[in-house]
């Protein structure tokens, strides 16, 4: 039940939204075309296994999780102020 001046499922539609947002942003980033035979940031071999996989992947397992780690997205905030929430 929405309160205020929001419409019924407006919370769940925000849900939906970031979530939407959040797949499309990965799919984006998803490496695409021939696997790489050496890491392009350390130079080791990637594994057989690891190019079967994910096919276009350029980067080892560490190599690919340094990354991931310092990947930080904005995000969006759909909900505005706290104060257009309590009216």
């Amino acid at each position: 039940m929405a309160g205020g001046w929001t419409r019924d499922g407006a919370v769940q539609d925000q849900i939906d939204d970031t979530i939407t947002d959040a797949v499309l942003s990965a799919r984006a980033r998803m490496p695409l075309g021939e696997s790489a035979d050496y890491c392009d940031d350390c130079g080791d071999e990637i594994p057989e296994r690891r190019r079967l996989a994910l096919p276009g992947t350029r980067t080892c397992v560490g190599c690919q999780s340094a990354r991931d780690a310092a990947y930080r997205p904005a995000g969006f905030n759909r909900r505005g102020s706290k104060d257009s929430q309590l009216r």
